[in-house]
């Protein structure tokens, strides 16, 4: 299995950022996905990569973090995504971690390191989006 993980500390407070995954089209948006499509806990993202369209649907689950996310259909074998929230006081630490084993006739012919490459600048902007949500700038 490999990992990506983005962390980011914003100057507010958990609510204030949870609030950020409140409209889940911009929050996914803002990774820079050329199309998502926001169906009640499922969400289809698309993203041309190179020659390659890739499209996963996405199930948003039930956990202790502040959201999380696995693949149901799509390139991987598994996929999960967490966003995590530590803090207090006025002062956060955003942690979203995703995990992943390639598969399926596509996810074979990528190489691990550009997915991990890619998906950690998905991550950052996503959580530059919720600071930007939170703070206002």
């Amino acid at each position: 299995m490999q990992e990506v993980t983005a962390s980011r500390d914003v100057a507010a407070d958990p609510e204030s950022i949870r609030a950020g995954f409140e409209d889940m089209e911009a929050f996914m948006d803002a990774a820079g996905f050329d199309e998502v499509t926001v169906e009640g806990d499922r969400v289809t993202v698309e993203r041309a990569i190179g020659l390659a369209e890739l499209e996963l649907t996405l199930e948003i689950v039930d956990s202790d973090d502040a959201l999380t996310y696995e693949q149901v259909e799509g390139m991987f074998n598994e996929m999960t995504t967490t966003y995590r929230l530590d803090g207090a006081d006025g002062e956060t630490t955003i942690t979203a971690q995703t995990q992943f084993e390639l598969g399926g006739v596509i996810g074979a012919a990528l190489d691990a390191t550009l997915i991990k490459r890619q998906r950690t600048k998905e991550l950052e902007d996503q959580l530059a989006y919720l600071e930007e949500t939170a703070t206002g700038t």
